[in-house]
């Protein structure tokens, strides 16, 4: 079966990381592994065999380093016994903390290849990966201050309702200047970005043991309209019914 782990980050990273990860394909039948965004920014190096992702459209090749932008869909990789992936999920807005990068919005949904200067050093990983990972954003952390954080809790906070009218009179700042603030360092709109906070919370519950509520409930409680609303934002985002969730 596919192998997977989370290692968090030092504690000095915290505030910036979400978390390191590590993929293997094990002995598992080839298959398609999608993945639902959640508002984040990746970065990642592939230590197996050339690995299709992006729906099949990029082949991610050995020893090479990629950045992957935020999504506002899903993304299906494909995974076999050779695969081996290692990574990092940024927390939203922290790119800008470890690198000078183009506006967040020409990367959204791609796969991109880093420049080698600032690619991952395939013989150290090898010898020890997330120790790797901690020493390598230390060193070009710039300890900047979020300027999207206030705003980022708020949404968080409020589990994607808040309208955008409110964000913005909230935290004294333009609509518009929200709008041109989360495209240049997230990569989505605010309204995109609140929609998959939303979305993750009715995941959660959905995804919840041992709980009969039912999808008008959950509806309810996560501020869609009804429960057809809620099955599109479902399947818009995972292009999976909830039944298959």
């Amino acid at each position: 079966m596919i192998e997977y782990k989370i290692i968090k980050p030092c504690k000095e990273l915290e505030g910036y990381i979400h978390f390191f990860w590590e993929l293997k394909g094990g002995d598992y039948k080839v298959q398609w592994e999608r993945v639902y965004p959640d508002g984040c920014t990746g970065r990642l190096i592939n230590m197996g065999n050339n690995c299709l992702t992006d729906n099949g459209s990029i082949s991610m090749a050995f020893g090479k380093t990629y950045i992957v932008g935020a999504m506002n869909s899903y993304k299906d990789s494909f995974i076999d016994a050779g695969t081996h992936l290692l990574g990092v999920c940024l927390k939203p807005a922290a790119l800008a903390n470890f690198y000078t990068y183009a506006p967040q919005n020409e990367l959204t949904n791609e796969t991109v290849e880093f420049e080698k200067s600032n690619s991952f050093n395939v013989d150290k990983i090898k010898i020890n990966p997330f120790t790797y990972f901690d020493s390598f954003f230390s060193k070009r952390s710039k300890n900047r201050s979020n300027p999207l954080q206030p705003i980022i809790n708020d949404i968080a906070s409020d589990k994607g309702q808040m309208s955008i009218y409110e964000l913005s009179k909230k935290n004294c700042i333009t609509v518009r200047q929200l709008e041109r603030h989360f495209k240049k360092y997230i990569g989505l709109s605010p309204k995109e970005y609140s929609n998959i906070i939303r979305f993750q919370n009715a995941l959660s519950l959905i995804q919840k043991p041992n709980q009969n509520r039912s999808l008008s409930d959950i509806a309810f409680e996560c501020g869609y309209y009804d429960h057809s609303h809620l099955v599109n934002e479902i399947k818009r985002n995972t292009g999976l019914p909830p039944s298959l969730l």
